[in-house]
């Protein structure tokens, strides 16, 4: 079988993940799993260690297990089966996760330690998140949510366990459809200071903490999480403050003229670090979308240029040198008369 799959049933007659074993590291979730009387189970719950790569809580309850090809129908099969060795999809193993839309909650550590963890598929509905449960995720950078923009979704769960650099992109139509909005979330870090009177005082570095404020009924506010580029942003990073500007302009979901304004000027200040940052994740395709907002002016262009040569990336040259072409004033005509010949 190309998966195996170990589970609850709870009372609510839903099933909750113990443990998945298989040999590819890129896991889509069934959404539903097999009942003891053969009847489907929404998959509500991922349970706490599920993908660590040490399970330190056994799952209360009988165990279940079934086999799947990824097709086909699921097979039951006995979890206390000797001689059967399974790989788990679970560690430094897992890459990449396609959550079921029936999930509801992730259980404390479901993710602790998973090293190569680099995104994130979920869908829309209420979501509960337990504690560090991506703790030591340090490559998580991308989420896919598959609603509009405007839904109600578990991504207030997901982005406050998360406090690195985060993308989320929305995507009605599924994983392969096109973005209806890009949203970053910028890294910040918590400091906690004991007073003499032994009071701890909590301190946040970094916007990251306020955008991730930024929701009311599981939607997110894009007014809220435009005014807060306005308010400053000297302690984050500019050049994936630019990032974050050139997604809002990029996928203009709920966009004001006046925050557009402020994201165009600061994108025009850091213009050749973007660029050069695109050309270094060889991502043309978001290159391309930073030179048809006209924001870089002729020094960026030929900065860009430069970095695109030592990195030996042609087309990204070819892209910029049309750009350049481009931006240069066109040159005066020449006007003849009778007193020229």
């Amino acid at each position: 079988m190309r998966y195996t799959f170990d589970y609850t049933v709870q009372p609510d007659g839903t099933a909750a993940l113990a443990r998945v074993y298989g040999e590819e590291p890129v896991l889509v979730l069934p959404e539903t799993l097999p009942g003891p009387d053969g009847q489907p189970l929404p998959l509500a719950r991922l349970g706490s260690y599920c993908f660590s790569g040490t399970v330190r809580d056994r799952m209360p309850g009988q165990l279940f297990r079934c086999g799947w090809d990824g097709a086909g129908p699921m097979v039951p099969a006995d979890p206390a089966a000797a001689g059967e060795e399974l790989h788990p999809i679970a560690g430094s193993f897992l890459e990449e996760m396609t959550l079921p839309q029936a999930l509801r909650e992730i259980g404390s550590c479901a993710f602790y330690n998973c090293r190569a963890l680099r995104k994130i598929t979920m869908g829309s509905g209420p979501l509960s998140v337990g504690s560090d449960v991506f703790l030591n995720c340090f490559v998580l950078t991308d989420l896919v949510v598959c609603a509009q923009p405007d839904a109600a979704t578990g991504l207030s769960a997901i982005v406050n366990n998360i406090s690195s650099n985060l993308r989320v992109s929305f995507l009605p139509d599924g994983p392969e459809g096109e973005p209806a909005a890009v949203f970053r979330y910028p890294e910040y870090w918590e400091d906690i200071e004991e007073t003499p009177a032994h009071i701890l005082l909590h301190t946040f570095s970094g916007q990251g903490y306020h955008y991730r404020q930024c929701f009311r009924d599981g939607r997110l506010l894009c007014d809220e999480y435009d005014a807060i580029f306005a308010q400053g942003h000297g302690g984050d990073d500019p050049t994936y403050m630019a990032l974050l500007c050139l997604d809002r302009l990029r996928y203009p979901w709920q966009l004001g003229e006046e925050a557009a304004g402020c994201y165009r000027a600061f994108l025009a200040q850091q213009g050749a670090a973007v660029a050069e940052a695109l050309i270094r994740a060889q991502d043309r395709e978001s290159l391309r979308a930073l030179l048809d907002l006209n924001v870089l002016d002729g020094t960026a262009l030929v900065a860009a240029s430069g970095a695109a040569q030592r990195a030996g990336d042609a087309q990204s040259a070819a892209l910029l040198a049309d750009a350049e072409y481009r931006a240069r004033p066109p040159k005066p005509k020449r006007r003849y008369t009778f007193d020229d010949f």
